[in-house]
């Protein structure tokens, strides 16, 4: 198991190395000026040259690579074009609003997706099969960024039940909550249900069944148990999606979360806040990958030897 550790982590090493070498040099070449967009186009030549050399923007491409690489080997992120602050403090700050949102979705999906699946398998090809497989459907096909604002339009301002944005007290999570978790909603619905579908076809099921055992009892503890494994390897990966892809709920909802803050980032060319994001967002996808292979690899043996 150990040397099955060793070489996931060094996989990961150059998985991660080509993240921030893309990242560095696509967000350099993005049309647009940090410098301008700080300064505005009325500045003067001579005040735009002095803020570019102060930010090391002056120097070749491969030179800041070679710089942003030295600082990234000693931790240091660098400081935001715009504030001067520690991009790691930035980041920081918005980790718990990001992280919060994702346990929120993901809770919200495993509450109606997991039960969903389980009704439609037990009902397979009857009248709630085929309502749950709509929901399915329609779920996974309606994007965010618009039923973000559809949700805004009817919640929020013709029922004025929920605010709007922002962050506060419960109510502001219910709708990006909502948004973001119905696809996975819809996700963990299908694998649920095509998991039981394979489960309640097993002998010990039948067997169970046959024996008088209630059919509650059958499918809700000893089908659904053995059906949630693979489910649950999707609430790991989706949550590392959740964590690392909520830029368009963050920015409808102007949730203050690391989404919206790379959002803004690449709106100012704030090259430093960029990659810190971006280094954050893969990292934090390959760990949850690697949570994953390795709880693979703990419970099937044939995984760490193959």
């Amino acid at each position: 198991m150990f040397d099955y550790i060793v070489r996931r982590l060094l996989m990961t090493i150059p998985v991660v190395f080509g993240v921030i070498t893309l990242t560095f040099f696509l967000i350099h070449f993005v049309p647009g000026d940090p410098v301008d967009v700080m300064m505005g186009e009325q500045a003067s030549t001579i005040d735009k040259d002095a803020l570019r050399k102060e930010l090391g923007l002056d120097q070749p491409l491969l030179t800041q690579y070679k710089n942003y690489l030295i600082n990234l080997s000693q931790l240091n992120l660098g400081k935001s074009f715009l504030n001067k602050r520690a991009v790691e403090s930035e980041i920081a700050v918005r980790i718990p609003a990001t992280v919060e949102l994702a346990f929120a979705a993901v809770f919200l999906a495993m509450l109606i997706g997991i039960p969903l699946g389980v009704i439609a398998a037990i009902n397979h090809y009857k009248l709630p099969d085929h309502f749950v497989s709509i929901f399915g459907l329609l779920g996974m096909s309606l994007p965010g960024f618009w039923t973000g604002p559809m949700m805004i339009l009817i919640f929020s301002i013709y029922l004025d039940l929920l605010p709007v944005s922002g962050r506060g007290d419960f109510s502001y999570t219910i709708l990006p909550a909502v948004c973001l978790g119905l696809s996975l909603s819809a996700i963990l619905m299908r694998m649920t249900r095509a998991s039981m579908l394979e489960v309640i076809k097993e002998d010990y099921i039948r067997t169970a069944v046959s024996k008088g055992v209630s059919k509650g009892m059958v499918y809700f503890k000893h089908a659904l148990r053995n059906a949630l494994m693979p489910v649950i390897t999707i609430v790991g990966l989706q949550f590392g999606a959740l964590l690392t892809g909520t830029v368009i709920t963050e920015t409808i909802f102007d949730w203050p979360g690391i989404g919206s803050l790379f959002f803004e980032a690449i709106q100012q060319r704030n090259y430093p806040v960029v990659q810190g994001c971006v280094l954050f967002i893969s990292l934090t996808y390959v760990f949850v990958n690697l949570l994953t292979d390795l709880a693979y690899a703990a419970v099937n043996p044939k995984v760490r030897l193959s």
